[in-house]
């Protein structure tokens, strides 16, 4: 299909009541009080755990799937009271709902009201290049990244893409992204400035590279470093906009290059960073022999101050047990991209040395080798990795990676993951029942993990009836009105 006609279908170049704008946002409005069932973990899982729990691993295994289950908070019967953009209260509806006798209610009885979820590595110039046959991650990249984000030298293009992309998260739920751009700064401006049009958190930076890549891609220590600080003032912490450090991986770079982006990162405490690590054992070989002074893939990042909070890795299934340790006492972030992983054949994440070592882990689409954007079908595919380890990753905590978990390992839990009182109202509407199947395959008073788990299988984006950003609903199923239109 042209872009043009993609973009149109998108509703990306029509006008909807549905945009947030400065003008209706600032006035104060009546509480909303919205009615269904209702789930959410409210805070994060605790990570202590006895020498003996330790020792045992069906013990280990079982502390982690009692700490999901008991976790978690669902109301069957619920209610969600918000205020301009943020959540006032939760709780039974017949509760809640005499607390606020005054507020509008809207009754989604059979639906479930999530919070919005947090997908934590993807590419939104790959958006195009999604589904494309036959290759392993360097040949993927040869082939058909770098050729797709060469086109974002034409602002427009981007721009479009832009908002193609943010659609296709408000259709499946998503509400926050980790966003890698192109090595165009402009691509980056696109990016922040449509998310900033819906008031919709998201993390994003530049992609960096100045070798091993095509010419027009390229930039150098120096330009990546001064576009870098650049976008990092204009955007980072302005509005709900957050900057990340982006190194596309270390192949990419030189030394001077992740020296300079280092700097930044040394500078700038609260910048997050993201890269690639540890994808395939190919380009595992390949940075040992380009960095032959660095002790294994996560130390070429390491020396030059980009492991910490706030480091976002995409991928880390070919790790040493010297990298568990680090990132784990780093306390940085592993992005768990199951979809991406098989598709291009890459390996099957260690979940078990993961939680062995307290790494935070978060799930991920990794579009465009991830095959879709829905969070769900992503744990669906997390879950038949760790039945292929034995170790089967469970509805509860697959939630958990996709809300609290993301947004905990973030440390941005104050604002999103959860439902909370004062934190942004961002969440979503889930109708079980969406079609034929669906309907005969949840019951009407299925649990929550059975409706979730099923979902993960069986749904796609005709399950998300509404998507709420900032307590303004973007995406309304039932009227096709997405916010960028």
């Amino acid at each position: 299909m042209p872009l043009n006609s993609l973009i149109s279908e998108a509703g990306s170049l029509k006008k909807s009541p549905l945009k947030a704008t400065a003008s209706n946002t600032a006035v104060p409005k009546r509480k909303q009080l919205l009615r269904a069932s209702i789930a959410h973990y409210p805070n994060s899982k605790p990570d202590n755990k006895s020498a003996d729990e330790r020792s045992c691993e069906s013990l280990y295994q079982r502390f982690y799937e009692r700490s999901y289950k008991e976790n978690i908070e669902i109301f069957t019967d619920g209610a969600l009271v918000i205020e301009d953009s943020i959540i006032r209260d939760i709780g039974d509806y017949a509760t809640v709902v005499q607390k606020y006798p005054d507020a509008a209610i809207s009754d989604y009885s059979g639906k479930w009201i999530l919070p919005g979820l947090i997908d934590s590595h993807l590419h939104y110039p790959q958006t195009q290049s999604i589904a494309n046959y036959g290759e392993q991650l360097l040949s993927w990249l040869e082939n058909y990244t770098f050729p797709a984000e060469m086109a974002f030298a034409d602002e427009e293009h981007a721009k479009n893409i832009a908002k193609v992309f943010i659609n296709q998260l408000l259709r499946n739920g998503t509400t926050t992204g980790f966003v890698f751009t192109t090595v165009h700064a402009s691509s980056c401006q696109a990016l922040f400035s449509a998310a900033s049009d819906i008031n919709m958190a998201i993390v994003a930076g530049k992609v960096c590279m100045d070798r091993n890549c095509p010419a027009q891609l390229q930039d150098t220590p120096e330009l990546a470093q001064r576009e870098s600080a650049d976008l990092i003032d204009q955007w980072h912490n302005k509005g709900r906009n957050k900057y990340a450090l982006t190194p596309r991986f270390a192949p990419t770079s030189s030394d001077a290059q992740l020296a300079a982006l280092g700097e930044l990162a040394t500078q700038y405490k609260d910048v997050f960073i993201q890269t690639h690590l540890s994808e395939n054992r190919d380009e595992i070989a390949w940075v040992n022999s380009l960095f032959p002074h660095a002790d294994g893939y996560l130390d070429v990042y390491d020396k030059h101050h980009l492991v910490r909070e706030r480091s976002v890795f995409g991928h880390g299934i070919h790790l040493n047990q010297d990298e568990w340790v680090r990132l784990g006492e780093a306390n940085a972030t592993l992005a768990f991209c199951p979809t991406s992983n098989l598709f291009l054949g890459s390996g099957l994440f260690n979940m078990e040395q993961a939680k062995a070592n307290n790494v935070h882990v978060a799930l991920a689409t990794d579009v465009g080798a991830g095959t879709t954007f829905n969070m769900f079908k992503t744990y669906g595919d997390a879950y038949k990795v760790s039945q292929l380890r034995d170790v089967p990753i469970s509805p509860f905590e697959g939630f958990y990676l996709m809300t609290q978990g993301a947004a905990a390992a973030h440390q941005l839990d104050d604002e999103i993951g959860n439902l909370n009182p004062n934190t942004t109202a961002d969440f979503i509407i889930v109708e079980p029942r969406f079609d034929e199947l669906t309907a005969l395959r949840i019951s009407e008073n299925a649990a929550f993990e059975d409706v979730f788990f099923a979902l993960s299988i069986l749904g796609d984006d005709r399950m998300i009836e509404q998507t709420w950003i900032s307590g303004q609903c973007c995406y309304n199923k039932k009227e096709n009105q997405h916010a960028l239109a």
